[in-house]
């Protein structure tokens, strides 16, 4: 009973409850694994609060253009290259 408890546990840590979860767990298992994910925005608007509560004002961000996101890990970092 007790491993069955662990095991709950353990996946309750692990369980993704926001973005910032999401972004920290995809950048964790593509590191080292010479990821590149490109993202295109075509006239995308997001609107973000700029308080707290459902009648906060709310800046506008437009996007429009492509956002590129590398991963890799630190053995990489060290190697140099003839020119």
């Amino acid at each position: 009973m007790t491993d069955n408890i662990d095991t709950e546990s353990a996946a309750n840590e692990r369980s993704i409850r926001d973005w910032a979860d999401l972004g920290q767990e995809m950048w964790s298992y593509l590191t080292g694994r010479s990821a590149v994910i490109d993202y295109n925005f075509i006239d995308m608007t997001v609107e973000v609060p700029r308080d707290i509560g459902p009648d906060a004002p709310r800046a506008t961000w437009k996007f429009n253009g492509t956002v590129r996101i590398t991963t890799s890990d630190n053995s990489a970092s060290g190697s140099t290259s003839g020119a």
